[in-house]
């Protein structure tokens, strides 16, 4: 059996499925998902992030960190969390840089939220030695002080896709036509969770919702208003949402989200707004949204480029400076990924990131 033939079955008996349910399926399927069967991760895999870029990216961020707990009154014993660490790089290029932070490490205690078997795996092995626990989701943190990454996590979430119909909303379904998965759409029908964009919308526009982004937002906030903490959400998207961003990746190539389901990597650009909502309902305030190249260079990563290429020469160099680029340049990851800080009203935002 093969996760077409589960989705067929699944189709043939209830009916069409929402582009949340296919997401869920296709990226969490305890027997055919694309992220519990494989590591999606590098040149081998699917695609590649930040962290396996450069060590800069980690470094960084865990400074960033680091800042806000020494300026909380560096609280112990905390929670050093991150949500969908991949394979461990990240956590371990920021635990790397902040071993000169006097009580850092002694006061963390490391937990991972993580689904796929297989990066649970590669990231006991990056960070052996420093006894990180897993967890199933944000709601399992314990009730204490949260310093938190997130990167390139929101966007795996999976969305329901709607349509403007007049004052009311018609979802993209997914469906069988001549034994093949195809988008077909419901009645439009009032969606009260979207009332708040029939101002800004007109008949025809698509607008996504991620419904459980909310919940995991509300648990990292609450844990920030409560005890302390700071959160970096990295990801690309925009502040509010606005059309068809559904894609899928395989080989490092864009594919058809509709083909071979299981294979590829699917995502949607975050819609930050709602982030930033679900966070101040839960008492927490938020940072302005950073473009990464511009929270990158606040950091000072020209200056640990600069540091890092002194020995180097030739191939070595070019890599580095191509890393740099790839993090920064507006055309590159600079503009499309995006920084929300999320910390305590009383407390000062992160470093590299204004209100």
């Amino acid at each position: 059996m093969s996760l077409m033939d589960h989705l067929t079955a699944r189709i043939q008996t209830d009916g069409p499925m929402s582009v949340a349910d296919y997401m869920g399926d296709c990226l969490l399927h305890p027997q055919y998902g694309y992220y519990t069967t494989r590591d999606p991760l590098g040149a081998q895999g699917d695609f590649t992030t930040a962290p396996e870029i450069s060590q800069m990216f980690g470094e960084l961020l865990g400074l960033a960190l680091a800042q806000s707990w020494l300026d909380q009154g560096s609280p112990a014993p905390f929670t050093l969390a991150e949500l969908g660490p991949g394979r461990g790089t990240l956590m371990a290029d920021l635990l790397r840089a902040t071993r000169g932070v006097p009580g850092f490490h002694t006061a963390m205690r490391i937990r991972l939220i993580e689904a796929s078997p297989a990066l649970r795996a590669a990231q006991a092995k990056a960070l052996q030695g420093y006894g990180p626990e897993w967890l199933d989701s944000a709601a399992d943190l314990p009730d204490q002080p949260l310093f938190l990454i997130a990167n390139e996590f929101f966007d795996a979430l999976p969305i329901r896709q709607f349509l403007r119909e007049g004052g009311g909303w018609s979802e993209k379904r997914i469906g069988l036509k001549d034994g093949a998965l195809s988008f077909g759409r419901t009645p439009p029908a009032p969606q009260p969770a979207l009332d708040h964009r029939l101002a800004d919308t007109r008949d025809g526009d698509l607008v996504e919702l991620c419904e459980p982004a909310g919940p995991v937002t509300a648990a990292i906030a609450t844990r920030i208003a409560s005890h302390g903490g700071a959160a970096l959400i990295v990801d690309y998207g925009d502040w509010r949402a606005l059309g068809d961003t559904l894609q899928a990746l395989r080989a490092h190539e864009p594919a058809d989200p509709l083909q071979t389901p299981g294979e590829a990597d699917l995502t949607a650009h975050v819609d930050f707004e709602a982030l930033a909502m679900a966070a101040k309902t839960n008492g927490c305030a938020f940072t302005r949204l950073t473009p990464q190249g511009v929270f990158l260079e606040r950091l000072g990563i020209t200056d640990r480029a600069r540091a890092l290429a002194a020995p180097l020469q030739g191939e070595g160099l070019e890599t580095l400076i191509a890393a740099h680029r790839r993090l920064t340049h507006p055309e590159e990851m600079g503009n499309l990924f995006k920084v929300l800080g999320l910390y305590p009203s009383q407390a000062a935002p992160p470093p590299g990131l204004n209100t």
